[in-house]
């Protein structure tokens, strides 16, 4: 239970008051702790977002642990395996239901990574896992050459890294059904059936 408050203290205040200003004083003392206490839990401001990420933020978005390569979507496989524009656009639906939150997670993730090398790493390593998923599922499809397949789930996790933490209803003049008709339809041109 003291571990999921400091987690809970932890995004709440990385949130309200960014990562880098947020102290372990703070966060100790918003979850009813110490800062002995903090410490019996998380070495570090540090691990506790690394928690944050590999924890929290991979169980909102449904990925497993994963031998080869830290977790996976099974589903964003099989999503970009079968390759049509329907199911795609149905995948990003059900993905951006999600968005709310996940922000926080993401968006305090991004800010930490900028100052920490550590959380850069972690960062760059979770979203390598999301890439990963989608050039599996290129691969069992046998779609496009193989030496493109990489930068193509680069490219479709980038732009819907983007999208997810920065589209909210009436951003960029668009309502949720065009930003998901036009994100299905980079998607497909990028990584989908032809």
């Amino acid at each position: 239970m003291t571990r999921k408050l400091l987690l809970d203290a932890g995004l709440d205040l990385f949130v309200a008051k960014g990562y880098t200003t947020t102290t372990i004083d703070d966060i100790a003392s918003a979850a009813g702790t110490t800062r002995v206490t903090f410490y019996a839990y998380f070495p570090s401001k540090v691990d506790l977002m690394k928690a944050l990420i590999s924890e929290r933020l991979n169980a909102a978005l449904g990925r497993l642990p994963s031998a080869e390569r830290g977790s996976t979507g099974r589903d964003l496989v099989a999503v970009v395996e079968d390759g049509s524009y329907e199911r795609i656009r149905a995948w990003l639906a059900d993905i951006s239901q999600q968005w709310d939150t996940i922000r926080p997670y993401t968006t305090t993730a991004f800010e930490a990574a900028a100052v920490d090398p550590d959380i850069r790493a972690l960062l760059d390593e979770w979203l390598n896992e999301a890439i990963n998923d989608i050039e599996e599922g290129l691969d069992r499809a046998d779609r496009f050459p193989p030496s493109t397949r990489h930068m193509r789930g680069v490219l479709a996790m980038t732009e819907l890294d983007h999208v997810a933490r920065n589209w909210k209803p009436g951003t960029w003049g668009v309502d949720r059904d065009d930003m998901l008709d036009v994100l299905a339809e980079t998607w497909h041109g990028s990584i989908g059936r032809r």
